[in-house]
C-alpha cells in the first residue's frame, strides 16, 4: 500500500504516520461520501456559495486519488439530491457546469487509472447537455476494471428503492411467481449499486448527524464517520483518518463475537 504513496507523501509527515496506522487486511471495500459543507465554508470566506463548490471538487479529486492508491473497490460520492432543486436556480447551473468541467477535466486521467465512472439517480431528469456529458464518461470507462466511481445525482434513497420494489414486481410477472415469494435480493438486484460491494464505511463531513436520504438501504450495516472538517477542507489526511477510525469498529452484524 505503501509504495502507492510515493512521491506523493512526505517521509516522516503526519499523512505518513496516519498512513503507517492503516491495516491493509481491513480496509472498506466501498466508501460512501456525503459532500457537505460547501456554502458555510464559502460564507466563512465572505465569498459565493459557488466559489464552495469549486473548492469542494478539489476534495472530489483528493478522495478518488486517495481511495484508488488505496485499492478501494468503490467510491460514491452524494453530488446533487433530488431535493437541492429547490436551491437557487444560479447555484443549481453553476453546479451543473461545474460537473460538466470535472468530466472534461478529469476524464482523461480517470480513465487512465482504471476507474470505471458511473452516475447513479433519477439521470433522465438532468439537463441534456450535463447527460450527454454522463454517457460519455461512462461509455469511456466502461470496460474498466478498476475502482468504481459512483457519483449520485439527481438521487434520493426513498425514490430509489420505489423504483427497485417496482422493477422487482415487474420480475415477478415475468416469471410468472407471486409477490409473497419476494425477498431482499430481488430489491437488491434493482438498486443503482447492484454488483458493488456493500457500503462499508459512510463518511459525512461539516459535523451533521443524518443521512439525508442517501442509500438507505445499502446503509443497513455500514458503519458512519462524522467530521467536523467542512468538505472543501476534507482532503487525503481526512480518508486516512476516517479509515482508521473504521478500523477500530468491531462489526458484528447483528451477532455476538
Amino acid at each position: 500500500m505503501h509504495e502507492n504513496f510515493a512521491g506523493i507523501i512526505k517521509p516522516n509527515s503526519a499523512e505518513e504516520r496516519l498512513l503507517a496506522g492503516i491495516d491493509p487486511a481491513r480496509m472498506p471495500r466501498h466508501i460512501a461520501v456525503i459532500m457537505d459543507g460547501n456554502g458555510r465554508w464559502a460564507k466563512h470566506q465572505g465569498r459565493p456559495r459557488i466559489f464552495g463548490h469549486r473548492e469542494g471538487a478539489k476534495s472530489v479529486r483528493a478522495i478518488i486519488d486517495t481511495c484508488t492508491r488505496l485499492e478501494i473497490k468503490a467510491v460514491t460520492l452524494y453530488a446533487f439530491s433530488t431535493e437541492n432543486w429547490k436551491r437557487p436556480q444560479d447555484e443549481i447551473k453553476g453546479l451543473m457546469r461545474m460537473l460538466i468541467r470535472y468530466i472534461r477535466t478529469d476524464l482523461k486521467e480517470v480513465h487512465q487509472n482504471n476507474i470505471r465512472f458511473r452516475a447513479i439517480g433519477d439521470i433522465d431528469g438532468l439537463f441534456e447537455n450535463v447527460r450527454k456529458e454522463i454517457s460519455r464518461a461512462e461509455q469511456m470507462t466502461a470496460e474498466n476494471t478498476g475502482m468504481v466511481m459512483n457519483v449520485a445525482l439527481n438521487y434520493g434513497a426513498r425514490a430509489e428503492i420505489v423504483r427497485a420494489a417496482r422493477l422487482a414486481f415487474a420480475d415477478i410477472e415475468r416469471r410468472n411467481d407471486v409477490i409473497d415469494h419476494l425477498t431482499e435480493a430481488d430489491i437488491e438486484r434493482n438498486l443503482y449499486t447492484h454488483g458493488l460491494p456493500e457500503v462499508d464505511l459512510l463518511i459525512r463531513t461539516s459535523g451533521e448527524f443524518r443521512i439525508s436520504n442517501f442509500l438507505l438501504w445499502q446503509l443497513a450495516y455500514s458503519e458512519i464517520y462524522i467530521t467536523p472538517t467542512l468538505f472543501p477542507d476534507f482532503r487525503r489526511p481526512g480518508i486516512f483518518e476516517a479509515i482508521l477510525d473504521y478500523q477500530k469498529r468491531d462489526r458484528r452484524f447483528g451477532g455476538v463475537k
